[in-house]
Protein backbone atom coordinates (compact mmCIF):
# COMPACT_ATOMS: atom_id res chain seq x y z
CA UNK A 1 0.00 0.00 0.00
CA UNK A 2 1.52 3.51 -1.09
CA UNK A 3 2.02 5.72 1.69
CA UNK A 4 -0.36 8.67 1.15
CA UNK A 5 2.40 11.21 2.59
CA UNK A 6 5.52 10.40 1.24
CA UNK A 7 4.20 8.04 -1.97
CA UNK A 8 6.85 5.33 -0.36
CA UNK A 9 5.59 1.30 -1.07
CA UNK A 10 7.25 0.28 2.09
CA UNK A 11 4.20 0.45 4.15
CA UNK A 12 3.76 -1.90 7.09
CA UNK A 13 0.20 -3.17 9.34
CA UNK A 14 0.48 -2.44 12.50
CA UNK A 15 -3.07 -3.45 13.78
CA UNK A 16 -5.56 -5.31 11.83
CA UNK A 17 -9.25 -6.01 12.59
CA UNK A 18 -12.79 -6.57 11.53
CA UNK A 19 -15.40 -3.55 11.23
CA UNK A 20 -18.62 -3.56 13.37
CA UNK A 21 -20.53 -5.47 11.04
CA UNK A 22 -17.56 -7.80 9.61
CA UNK A 23 -18.15 -6.47 5.94
CA UNK A 24 -14.37 -5.08 6.10
CA UNK A 25 -11.13 -5.23 7.49
CA UNK A 26 -9.76 -2.50 8.78
CA UNK A 27 -5.90 -2.08 8.80
CA UNK A 28 -3.64 0.47 10.83
CA UNK A 29 -0.64 1.14 8.45
CA UNK A 30 2.79 3.12 9.36
CA UNK A 31 5.36 4.25 7.11
CA UNK A 32 8.75 3.57 7.89
CA UNK A 33 10.57 5.82 5.70
CA UNK A 34 8.57 9.35 6.81
CA UNK A 35 6.60 7.67 10.22
CA UNK A 36 3.29 8.63 8.58
CA UNK A 37 0.50 6.82 10.35
CA UNK A 38 -2.99 5.88 7.94
CA UNK A 39 -6.08 3.93 8.02
CA UNK A 40 -7.34 1.61 4.81
CA UNK A 41 -10.03 -0.78 4.84
CA UNK A 42 -10.20 -4.13 2.62
CA UNK A 43 -13.75 -5.01 1.25
CA UNK A 44 -15.06 -8.08 -0.93
CA UNK A 45 -15.67 -7.33 -4.25
CA UNK A 46 -17.36 -9.62 -6.17
CA UNK A 47 -16.80 -8.09 -9.74
CA UNK A 48 -15.58 -5.43 -11.40
CA UNK A 49 -18.79 -2.89 -12.50
CA UNK A 50 -19.04 -0.15 -14.97
CA UNK A 51 -21.49 2.17 -14.81
CA UNK A 52 -23.53 3.21 -18.25
CA UNK A 53 -24.04 7.47 -18.29
CA UNK A 54 -27.15 8.40 -19.98
CA UNK A 55 -24.42 10.51 -22.32
CA UNK A 56 -23.29 6.43 -23.08
CA UNK A 57 -20.16 6.88 -21.63
CA UNK A 58 -18.80 4.40 -19.34
CA UNK A 59 -17.02 4.51 -16.14
CA UNK A 60 -16.05 2.18 -13.40
CA UNK A 61 -18.03 2.26 -10.13
CA UNK A 62 -17.09 3.89 -7.48
CA UNK A 63 -18.15 3.04 -4.04
CA UNK A 64 -16.57 6.02 -2.29
CA UNK A 65 -18.50 8.29 -4.50
CA UNK A 66 -22.10 6.55 -3.81
CA UNK A 67 -21.17 6.89 -0.28
CA UNK A 68 -20.35 10.52 -0.31
CA UNK A 69 -24.20 11.25 -2.26
CA UNK A 70 -25.79 9.41 0.39
CA UNK A 71 -23.88 11.03 2.99
CA UNK A 72 -24.66 14.25 1.62
CA UNK A 73 -28.91 13.73 1.58
CA UNK A 74 -28.24 12.91 4.98
CA UNK A 75 -26.28 15.78 6.45
CA UNK A 76 -27.74 16.47 9.72
CA UNK A 77 -29.99 13.67 9.85
CA UNK A 78 -30.62 11.19 12.74
CA UNK A 79 -29.83 8.07 11.38
CA UNK A 80 -27.46 5.49 12.39
CA UNK A 81 -24.33 4.96 10.79
CA UNK A 82 -24.16 1.71 10.71
CA UNK A 83 -27.89 1.40 8.93
CA UNK A 84 -26.30 3.33 6.34
CA UNK A 85 -23.27 1.38 6.12
CA UNK A 86 -25.46 -1.82 5.22
CA UNK A 87 -27.78 -0.37 2.79
CA UNK A 88 -24.54 0.98 0.91
CA UNK A 89 -23.26 -2.39 1.51
CA UNK A 90 -26.59 -3.71 0.17
CA UNK A 91 -26.99 -1.74 -3.26
CA UNK A 92 -23.14 -3.08 -3.77
CA UNK A 93 -24.04 -6.47 -3.90
CA UNK A 94 -27.16 -5.62 -5.64
CA UNK A 95 -25.60 -4.13 -8.33
CA UNK A 96 -23.06 -7.03 -8.40
CA UNK A 97 -25.77 -9.55 -8.23
CA UNK A 98 -28.11 -8.24 -11.41
CA UNK A 99 -25.59 -7.82 -14.18
CA UNK A 100 -22.95 -9.08 -16.32
CA UNK A 101 -21.01 -6.26 -14.71
CA UNK A 102 -22.22 -3.44 -16.45
CA UNK A 103 -25.00 -1.11 -15.12
CA UNK A 104 -27.23 1.97 -15.58
CA UNK A 105 -26.75 4.83 -13.70
CA UNK A 106 -30.62 4.73 -13.81
CA UNK A 107 -30.10 1.75 -11.88
CA UNK A 108 -28.21 2.85 -9.53
CA UNK A 109 -29.81 5.85 -8.83
CA UNK A 110 -33.27 4.16 -8.17
CA UNK A 111 -31.57 2.00 -5.40
CA UNK A 112 -30.46 5.09 -3.52
CA UNK A 113 -34.00 6.38 -3.60
CA UNK A 114 -35.62 3.22 -2.31
CA UNK A 115 -32.83 2.68 -0.03
CA UNK A 116 -32.99 5.90 1.64
CA UNK A 117 -36.73 5.98 1.63
CA UNK A 118 -36.25 3.17 4.00
CA UNK A 119 -33.76 5.20 6.27
CA UNK A 120 -35.12 9.00 6.42
CA UNK A 121 -38.06 10.52 4.13
CA UNK A 122 -35.82 13.93 4.60
CA UNK A 123 -32.94 12.52 2.84
CA UNK A 124 -34.88 10.29 0.45
CA UNK A 125 -36.16 13.67 -0.80
CA UNK A 126 -33.37 15.65 -1.23
CA UNK A 127 -31.61 13.15 -2.87
CA UNK A 128 -34.68 12.81 -5.26
CA UNK A 129 -34.77 16.65 -6.17
CA UNK A 130 -31.02 16.24 -6.84
CA UNK A 131 -31.76 13.27 -9.18
CA UNK A 132 -34.85 13.71 -10.32
CA UNK A 133 -33.58 17.35 -11.36
CA UNK A 134 -36.79 19.25 -9.78
CA UNK A 135 -37.20 22.68 -11.31
CA UNK A 136 -40.29 24.03 -9.72
CA UNK A 137 -41.96 24.20 -6.24
CA UNK A 138 -44.98 21.65 -7.53
CA UNK A 139 -42.31 18.69 -7.98
CA UNK A 140 -41.30 18.84 -4.18
CA UNK A 141 -44.64 19.05 -4.03
CA UNK A 142 -45.88 15.95 -6.21
CA UNK A 143 -43.66 13.52 -4.13
CA UNK A 144 -44.11 14.68 -0.79
CA UNK A 145 -48.04 14.15 -1.82
CA UNK A 146 -47.29 10.72 -2.88
CA UNK A 147 -45.02 9.84 0.01
CA UNK A 148 -47.09 10.91 2.85
CA UNK A 149 -50.17 8.76 0.74
CA UNK A 150 -47.05 5.43 1.19
CA UNK A 151 -46.99 5.42 -2.21
CA UNK A 152 -43.68 4.80 -4.48
CA UNK A 153 -41.92 7.27 -7.08
CA UNK A 154 -43.10 5.26 -10.14
CA UNK A 155 -45.29 7.83 -11.14
CA UNK A 156 -42.95 10.63 -10.97
CA UNK A 157 -41.70 11.67 -15.08
CA UNK A 158 -38.20 10.08 -15.41
CA UNK A 159 -35.05 12.63 -14.97
CA UNK A 160 -34.23 14.71 -18.12
CA UNK A 161 -31.70 14.07 -19.93
CA UNK A 162 -28.62 16.51 -19.92
CA UNK A 163 -27.86 17.91 -23.17
CA UNK A 164 -24.23 18.16 -24.10
CA UNK A 165 -22.15 21.18 -24.59
CA UNK A 166 -19.45 21.60 -27.13
CA UNK A 167 -16.57 23.69 -26.13
CA UNK A 168 -14.27 24.55 -28.65
CA UNK A 169 -10.38 23.38 -27.98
Amino acid sequence: MRCPYCGSLDTQVKDSRPTDDSSSIRRRRICPDCGGRFTTFERVQLRELTVLKRSGRRVPFDRDKLQQSVEVALRKRPVDPERVERMINGIVRQLESMSDGEVPSETVGELVMEGLKGLDDVAYVRFASVYKNFREAKDFEEILGKLAEGEGDEDLPPPPKKKRVQTEQ
